[in-house]
């Protein structure tokens, strides 16, 4: 059954609306309004942040709510819509799942020597 290019509108809403939320949950000390979602059918990132919220969070943002994803098609995407050093993630779901997301190898390993250094200053103490 094909959907409505409404109904996959609200569809990609309420995944960027998510996303959104949640990052206004992990990073408390911005005001709200320093992370939004982007209105549909606008180009450019998916997630819309201020100076303040790019400071604390290096990631652009390129939200998919599909049963089908195109993931390469995604990532051009995610690519072309980024500031130039925020680091490209994907956050994609379909419908009974949770979302997931997709960065760069590079960056994973980055994030997981930054949670080992962590690790160990606190074993030192």
């Amino acid at each position: 059954m094909k959907r409505s290019a409404r109904a996959s509108k609200a569809k990609g809403r309420r995944l960027q609306n998510y996303v959104r939320d949640m990052l206004r949950d992990v990073y408390t000390q911005l005001h709200p309004d320093d992370i939004k979602s982007q209105t549909m059918g606008m180009t450019g990132e998916d997630i819309v942040r201020t100076p303040a919220a790019k400071e604390v969070c290096a990631f652009s943002f390129e939200c998919k709510n599909v049963e089908r994803l195109q993931i390469w098609k995604a990532i051009e995407q995610c690519e072309t819509n980024r500031p130039d050093c925020s680091a490209p993630a994907i956050v994609f779901k379909k419908n009974g799942k949770e979302p997931y997301v997709a960065i760069p190898f590079t960056v994973f390993c980055d994030m997981l020597q930054n949670e080992n250094e962590r690790s160990l200053s606190g074993v030192q103490e």
